[in-house]
């Protein structure tokens, strides 16, 4: 399986993340990449230093993400939401490969189903109610019919993504070595996680 890490810039997160999981998995092919990322620089120095402290060395330069890269890739692990819809928004052919690292080990396929079928059938009747109004009444008034005919959708909704976990991994950009072991130590945990899935999975 070729597993693609991305965040921002790809000096901190994403390529912590590549030196972890090519430490504990023998059998995969393991990039990173940033979604704002110059091409060519180094390893953040203090994200260098944590993974030094843990016996891993990592030879790395920055990518920027690109379409031959997520072609490349069987799975594409974000380490924020934000980054996750960035994605979508810039090349929406592949997304069905999008997850957050947090999401693809912590949520429940069959949860995240049913948010996906809930958000389709909100958009769909939002749609529905624009398309019934829109020669009828101002724009004003179509937003209250919004409000008030999806309250109940809008309700569920929020019921429902309350019950998932935070999905974001913490950004150490700038700051010292103990949020940058943190952010190190918060990635192991569940890149441990995705290799228990992977195996189990096979």
């Amino acid at each position: 399986m070729n597993i693609l890490f991305v965040c921002t810039g790809n000096t901190c997160r994403s390529p912590m993340a590549e030196a972890l999981l090519k430490s504990k998995l023998v059998e995969g092919n393991v990039q990173s990449a940033g979604i704002f990322a110059g091409k060519g620089e180094p390893l953040a120095k203090n994200s260098e230093l944590v993974l030094r402290e843990i016996d891993l060395d990592l030879n790395h330069q920055t990518r920027p993400i690109d379409q031959d890269l997520l072609e490349w890739a069987d799975l594409v692990l974000t380490m924020t939401d934000r980054h996750k819809q960035t994605l979508a928004l810039q090349y929406p052919d592949d997304q069905e490969k999008y997850y957050t690292l947090k999401e693809y080990v912590l949520v429940d396929e069959s949860q995240w189903q049913h948010l996906k079928n809930l958000y389709a059938a909100f958009e769909e009747k939002r749609l529905s109610i624009i398309n019934k109004y829109k020669d009828k009444v101002d724009d004003q008034e179509i937003e209250q019919k919004l409000f008030e005919e999806l309250e109940d959708e809008i309700k569920e909704i929020e019921q429902r993504e309350k019950e998932l976990p935070d999905l974001n991994i913490i950004d150490p950009f700038g700051g010292n070595i103990p949020i940058y072991r943190n952010t190190r130590d918060e990635l192991n945990h569940y890149i441990e996680r995705l290799v228990e899935k992977l195996r189990d999975e096979e």
